[in-house]
């Protein structure tokens, strides 16, 4: 099958033959047809197989020119990362017409935005905040929308969209409208939301939900401590022949930054280094992508907000050095290297209080993630009494989580001055132990007031 089978215009071909698009990939092989003939779509598809062309192509093709000044089709995706790219992919693909674009995302002022929009738009790309604040202000008509799309719908409920994905529902026409649901995984939730959003939809499911690209070979390290992470992670990075384009994922926004500062000392020169997460500003944030993008930093280290909006080829690895606890986040996180038929390689770190969460990931993607023996040159370091109490503890909470009737196995270390202050209250005749202040331990107490003196003039 080629795009010329679409019936696609003119326009829309040179432009994909700019883009270098051979041939449609399964998602749009499935997609282009029912959408360009009206129909609800509701598209399961992994990251990297060309979903955002699967829908942009039919719509573009549907929009045609630009006509009137409201928007015709509206796209909401989770993060200003992927409205960004969605928006850039529109600019490619309507290269060769004058369709009318723009992305509206928060951490920038909307002046900017609402003065596009109100010069005339057709094709409206933004996060669900942003369009329900710039909406409340009377700033953006939808009588004319014909076209909603949600794309990583599984996204958007996990950062908890759903509250304004209704309200937009509410206010925008749904008398002939075509509605269009993407995602990459399918749980319960996104289920029910198809059965609210769509009509008697056509459901495209090019592979089984939440499985992993096929051109990404993964591999998973058994490792006892964060300190012994960060050394495989020194030893793996300084391999700058195989490591040649790197993605980090991160659990929080201090990690990531450790992480930068470690690397960036140690390992590799700064210049090479970024670092996003969410309290980088928006400009930070964009610089760092396209400076990766462009190949001048060769690492990236990223939280879970970059995870579904950086669309870069030639990634040669992306390093999980947190497990997710949301699972198909490894998923997305993975689908960041093996795209455009590219081969990638995805390496995961994971503790022992970890591993919980990767026996949740391997049912979710359907095989067992292969466990690497670790290299004779890492240096293995003690786990600190405090982690290695934290880890139990999380343990414990997912022994519960999955049987409630169980009553724990940790118990928590003494303090050695506790103990010391227990004994020499035992050997103390007349006394008992209350727990005293806010620091752990006991105090002696006095039962008896024998022995003191009255010091009451008489």
């Amino acid at each position: 099958m080629t795009f010329e089978d679409f019936q696609l215009n003119r326009q829309l071909l040179n432009a994909i033959t700019e883009a270098g698009y051979d041939s449609p990939t399964p998602i749009q092989a499935q997609a282009i047809p029912l959408v360009l003939a009206g129909h609800d779509v509701l598209g399961i598809a992994q990251t990297g197989t060309g979903k955002t062309a699967a829908y942009l192509l039919p719509i573009l093709m549907k929009v045609k020119y630009a006509q009137g000044t409201m928007p015709r089709v509206l796209i909401l995706a989770p993060t200003r990362e992927l409205v960004m790219q969605i928006d850039e992919a529109i600019g490619q693909l309507a290269h060769y017409t004058d369709v009318r674009h723009t992305a509206i995302y928060g951490g920038l002022g909307p002046k900017a935005q609402i003065e596009r929009i109100q010069a005339g738009i057709d094709i409206l790309v933004a996060t669900p905040g942003r369009f329900m604040d710039i909406y409340l202000k009377g700033e953006i008509g939808v009588k004319e929308i014909k076209t909603l799309i949600l794309d990583e719908a599984d996204k958007m409920m996990d950062m908890g969209f759903m509250p304004q994905i209704r309200k937009i529902l509410e206010v925008i026409p749904s008398k002939k409208r075509q509605n269009l649901l993407f995602s990459a995984t399918f749980p319960p939730r996104v289920e029910n939301l198809s059965h609210e959003f769509l009509e008697f939809p056509h459901k495209v499911e090019v592979s089984p939900q939440a499985t992993t690209a096929e051109m990404v070979t993964q591999c998973l390290y058994e490792l006892p401590n964060f300190k012994t992470k960060i050394n495989l992670l020194g030893l793996l990075m300084g391999d700058a022949e195989r490591f040649t384009r790197v993605i980090i994922f991160c659990r929080s926004k201090e990690v990531a930054d450790n992480i930068f500062k470690f690397l960036s000392r140690k390992v590799v020169a700064e210049e090479t280094i970024r670092v996003i997460h969410a309290n980088k500003g928006q400009n930070t944030r964009i610089n760092s992508m396209e400076a990766f993008r462009e190949g001048n930093v060769r690492i990236l280290v990223a939280t879970d907000v970059a995870a579904r909006g950086i669309d870069i080829q030639m990634v040669s690895h992306v390093i999980n050095f947190d497990v997710p606890i949301i699972y198909e986040d490894y998923v997305h996180r993975i689908g960041r290297t093996g795209r455009a038929n590219q081969t990638g390689e995805a390496i995961t770190f994971m503790t022992e209080a970890e591993e919980y969460h990767i026996g949740k990931i391997e049912k979710i993607i359907q095989m067992p993630i292969p466990r690497q023996a670790l290299p004779a040159a890492l240096v293995i370091e003690e786990t600190p009494f405090e982690e290695k109490q934290t880890m139990l503890r999380e343990k414990d909470a997912q022994r519960k989580k999955e049987d409630p009737t169980f009553k724990g196995a940790f118990h928590e270390k003494k303090d050695p001055r506790v103990k010391q202050k227990e004994k020499q209250a035992k050997q103390k005749p007349g006394v008992t132990l209350t727990k005293g202040g806010k620091n752990p331990g006991f105090k002696a107490k006095s039962n008896s007031s024998f022995g003191r003196r009255n010091t009451k003039k008489k």
